[in-house]
């Protein structure tokens, strides 16, 4: 599948999925960008059957209905959440690396803008967009790191690599070589491991931390990943300090909060009417609340108090911080 026709199938499932009403094809048209540049009206009915079949092939259903309830002459298309979102799966670590690696990867491709803008047409067209609905498509973890290009390419390509890196604590930098071997998440930040050839040994360096462009050295496929390697218990063992994590309990607005829920080791649902019961470990106080404010009002901190006690300062400042904004 190439490149335009994955990101023109995405865009389409996000469109659908986050109308709250049917959409007529001809707003499906206007809205995705390569049917929008259909020369004729044939060939955009061939290419949307073609994009139809295929999504419900990969076990996306797309429902058929009237636009308008008391006319039914002109149908529309929708995906509903219930029928889109997946069952609980059991994936060992490294297949979640994968997918989390591919996540961050299609957002940091650019199609997160494409998504943007076809938001903002529906919006334009009068259509009512479930926004919160695009956390069954939307990763979480910025990969905004200026190396993560570079590093992510010369994993695939097994090429070596060397950069400037500053130690925590230190304000010179020392030049690195370095196999990349995987580029993966730990501690809420993006990590590249890999073998360091300048100690002789597997070790584990800070995106953000890398100064400076990273340089490919060398051919492609100049190495290989030992067999066996497994990054994620990898990534534990070269982890001097793991931070310490504090077992929460949140209500949750009923279908919101998303990313929260998805991490949450139990859900006792309608605790009270629109409200559930999220219980979920997170890192330490400070990493937990700036987590917690990010989802607004939808959710409220239950346990433990330091945590809830550290979230209502938090809010009491920016509300005092808003105040005298508003008396200046």
């Amino acid at each position: 599948m190439t490149a335009s026709k994955s990101e023109r199938l995405l865009n389409l499932v996000i469109l659908l999925l986050v109308s709250r009403s049917y959409v007529s094809k001809q707003r499906i048209r206007e809205s995705v960008e390569d049917y929008a540049h259909s020369r004729t009206e044939d060939a955009f009915e061939k290419m949307f059957e073609r994009d139809k079949e295929e999504l419900r092939a990969l076990g996306i259903p797309i429902d058929v209905g009237p636009i308008d309830s008391f006319f039914e002459d002109e149908l529309g298309y929708r995906i509903t959440r219930d029928s889109f979102e997946l069952p609980e799966l059991d994936l060992g670590p490294d297949e979640v690396a994968v997918l989390g690696l591919a996540a961050r990867v299609w957002q940091h491709a650019g199609l997160a803008a494409s998504t943007s803008t076809a938001l903002l047409k529906l919006r334009a067209a009068g259509h009512d967009v479930d926004r919160d609905a695009i956390d069954s498509v939307r990763p979480t973890l910025p990969a905004d790191d200026p190396a993560f290009d570079a590093l992510f390419r010369a994993t695939v390509d097994r090429r070596r690599v060397r950069f400037d890196y500053r130690r925590p604590g230190e304000t010179s930098v020392t030049e690195r070589h370095l196999e990349p071997w995987g580029v993966i998440t730990a501690q809420h930040r993006w990590y590249v491991v890999g073998h360091d050839r300048d100690r002789d040994e597997p070790r584990m360096f800070r995106l953000s931390r890398i100064v400076g462009p990273v340089q490919g050295v060398g051919s492609r496929g100049a190495f290989e990943v030992p067999p066996g390697t497994d990054l994620q218990v990898l990534a534990k063992r070269l982890t001097r300090h793991s931070p310490s994590r504090l077992d929460a309990v949140v209500s949750a607005r009923s279908g919101r909060a998303h990313g929260l829920r998805r991490r949450a080791s139990r859900i006792d649902p309608e605790v009270r009417p629109g409200w559930d019961r999220v219980h979920i470990s997170l890192s330490s106080t400070p990493g937990a609340v700036g987590q917690l404010l990010a989802y607004g009002d939808d959710v409220v901190v239950e346990a433990p108090a330091e945590l809830r006690d550290e979230v209502r300062r938090r809010l009491e400042a920016l509300v005092a911080a808003g105040a005298e904004e508003v008396g200046a």
